[in-house]
């Protein structure tokens, strides 16, 4: 068995690019090589990358295919065959199968008898197989955004390819790509190595190789030298620790190849503004990590990674100088805080008609006004459920939600949208409640986030995605494939998300017919809302696939009712008699689609004898129906389950003894409209036939 090493050298890709475009790489080339049989036992393959590469490792490849056989099937016997004399089929097929007529052989299946032949594979070298394929998983590799850099070439990248290493054992692999043939020369870092060629004797001495020239390629590795660097700059400034951010984490990862940190300060002056703002501008603007005090509360410090190594007299140059920035952005900050607040927010409404929210629609002015009348829909569903929560706060939120949109510290930093709003409420004393429903009005941005703290911040957050739904609906502008301008599967998923993890007392089509929607439109929302309701139970809730397609089949306009009918599911889905019932209303469903296409009619028993199996299950149907729909009244979805479960041995008695499609016209009716009630009767919870059994 050989080691198997491809590096792919790039200029600086983007950071938020690099994970996936790695773990991407990671599974073309293991499914290469799982798929031409290059993958030992135990084999397995190793991702890498830095900004300015993405490599992969893979142990335990083969040197070469084994040989395999594989067995040819051709025209029917008959055919190839006349009186026992070879046709010209037989003579046709043994050319293609490249194998003498006389190695023919018959061959008998469900269909018949073919003439047939075992032909036998040579394995091709590793060598050979990499070459011709990997150039095209390389450049198949899916990008955000690429680019085309050399004139008259086809392949498009993230950015242009600068060198490649494909190494099989101490062998280079003859492969290339985009132009640039494969070599066994990596580069260091651009700045402590210089462009100097670092070679490379082997894939296994990859890693160290590279750290010699300044390079961490390993991921975990320069996260945890990150991570460990940000501590220990941190523990020089008694009681303080840098405030977490994992996703700036991440972040710094893919922008370093030989990680160090740096402590900086400001002026303690600058703490006057809001930590949001001065948070935002250390992370989004100039990827600073921010530091806490032990009381939790913003210390004049920060903390820089830069991508190099440096001596103290370097260190300190970095330091003033990463500072003078911040305190530039930080006063530039203050003055638009200072200057935006001669304008109200109440003041700045009617500024919103310069806005422009969407051409086809109009100005936030517009949007503002929709968003009022569907948040007085939605808060008319909610009274009338008994919840208790300040109307008049709602609207006025509402109102304002958008109007920091006109403001210069938003211009400025545009993160801070709705944010920025909340503060200024507060700062302008408009009251708490509306402070915090503007303030919390973006909130889900993403699956991970909490949902809005409070009623009057919910209702503010579906009134404003639903409306943009809705509205882009309207237009034409649904989501199509991978393509979402308006990200109206992440406004979708944050009405689920709040829907779910609220107290709110609103189903989805509350929320729907709040939106506006009519006829066919509604129907395309509705839709979209639900796709992304099997989003959440699958991915963001983590139910199986089957028990969310059973759930949903059932009905899920209520989002909560479908996630405490999910979960008695899961819990009873892995039973004994649950899965035969499971599987007993998948054939039952089969049999009734059987009888629908055959014209077969529903019947009653009125007028038939039933045979004691069936009788017995009509019966017990009977007798469970009332008692499960009282459970299913009650939410007692385990219960009621339960109470399904134990329809087994009856049903298991009434498919062995009974033939359901009698030829009896009448006894078929009453068999096919008994089997047609106990669907019924019992897939309110789910549609049990979605279940997979083994």
């Amino acid at each position: 068995m050989t080691d198997f090493l491809l590096e792919i050298g790039l200029d600086e890709i983007p950071a938020r690019m690099i994970a996936g475009a790695e773990a991407e790489l990671g599974r073309r080339v293991n499914d290469l090589l799982t798929r031409e049989r290059l993958l030992a036992d135990g084999g397995k393959v190793i991702t890498y990358s830095t900004p300015r590469r993405l490599a992969v490792l893979a142990e335990g490849v083969l040197a070469k295919q084994a040989d395999a056989e594989e067995q040819l099937t051709g025209p029917s016997w008959k055919v190839a065959f006349k009186d026992g004399a070879p046709t010209a089929a037989a003579e046709a097929f043994a050319k293609k199968a490249g194998v003498a007529v006389a190695a023919l052989e018959k061959v008998t299946n469900a269909k018949g008898e073919y003439v047939g032949a075992t032909v036998k594979r040579p394995g091709r070298a590793a060598a050979e197989l990499l070459a011709a394929e990997l150039p095209k998983e390389v450049l198949g590799l899916y990008w955000a955004k690429n680019m085309y850099w050399r004139a008259g070439k086809p392949e498009r990248f993230v950015r242009p390819v600068r060198w490649v290493v494909a190494l099989l054992d101490e062998a280079v692999v003859p492969l290339e790509i985009a132009g640039i043939a494969a070599g066994n020369s990596s580069r260091g870092h651009r700045v402590l190595h210089g462009e100097r060629s670092v070679v490379l004797n082997s894939p296994k001495s990859y890693a160290e190789a590279l750290r010699k020239a300044f390079v961490v390629v390993d991921v975990a590795e320069r996260r945890q030298t990150i991570r460990k660097a940000l501590d220990k700059a941190t523990r020089t400034v008694a009681g303080a620790r840098w405030r977490e951010d994992e996703g700036l984490v991440e972040t710094v990862v893919h922008l370093t190849e030989w990680p160090s940190v740096v402590l900086g300060n400001f002026e303690p002056e600058y703490l006057a503004l809001p930590e949001e703002v001065l948070v935002t501008v250390m992370r989004d603007h100039q990827k600073y990590f921010a530091v806490e005090g032990a009381d939790g509360k913003l210390a004049p410090h920060f903390l820089a990674v830069l991508n190099t190594q440096v001596d103290a007299e370097g260190e300190a140059i970095i330091r003033h100088g990463n500072g003078r920035v911040l305190r530039a952005r930080f006063k530039d900050a203050r003055f638009f805080w200072d200057f935006d607040q001669k304008t109200t927010l109440v003041d700045r409404v009617e500024s919103l008609k310069n806005v422009t929210f969407q051409k086809e629609l109009g100005s936030y002015l517009w949007k503002t006004e929709a968003n009022v009348a569907v948040a007085l829909a939605l808060a008319t569903n909610v009274k009338a459920a008994g919840t208790l929560f300040d109307e008049a706060a709602l609207v006025k939120a509402t109102e304002l939600a958008k109007t920091d949109l006109t403001t210069e510290l938003v211009k400025e930093f545009t993160e801070l949208q709705g944010i920025i709003g909340g503060l200024y409420a507060k700062a302008q004393g408009l009251g708490e409640t509306v402070a915090q429903a503007i303030y919390d009005q973006y909130t889900p941005a993403s699956t991970e986030d909490a949902i809005p703290s409070t009623v009057e911040g919910q209702l503010l957050g579906l009134a404003d995605r639903i409306q943009t739904i809705t509205a882009m609906f309207g237009v034409g502008a649904a989501p199509t494939g991978s393509k979402d301008p308006f990200a109206l599967r992440r406004a979708a998923n944050a009405i689920v998300k709040i829907l779910a993890e609220s107290g709110l007392p609103l189903t989805l089509s509350n929320v729907v017919t709040a939106g506006g929607a009519e006829g066919a439109k509604r129907e395309q929302v509705v839709a979209f809302l639900g796709e992304r309701l099997h989003f959440y139970l699958k991915d963001v809730r983590g139910f199986a696939y089957d028990v969310v397609s059973a759930v949903l089949a059932a009905g899920a306009d209520d989002v909560r009712d479908a996630i405490a009918r999910a979960e008695a599911l899961t819990a009873v889905r892995g039973s004994e008699d649950f899965a035969a019932i499971s599987a007993a209303f998948k054939r039952i469903k089969n049999i009734l689609r059987q009888a629908e296409e055959k014209g077969f009619a529903l019947g009653s028993s009125k007028d038939v004898t039933l045979m004691p199996e069936a009788q017995r299950l009509a019966d017990a149907a009977a007798a469970l129906v009332p008692e499960v729909a009282f459970l299913r009244g009650e939410r007692a979805y385990g219960e009621a389950l339960a109470q399904i479960a134990t329809l087994r041995p009856v049903v298991d008695a009434f498919f062995d003894k009974v033939m359901v499609l009698d030829p009896d016209e009448k006894v078929r009716g009453a068999h096919l409209g008994l089997i047609d009630g106990v669907l019924r009767g019992f897939s309110g919870i789910a549609d049990f036939s979605e279940i997979v059994t083994a």
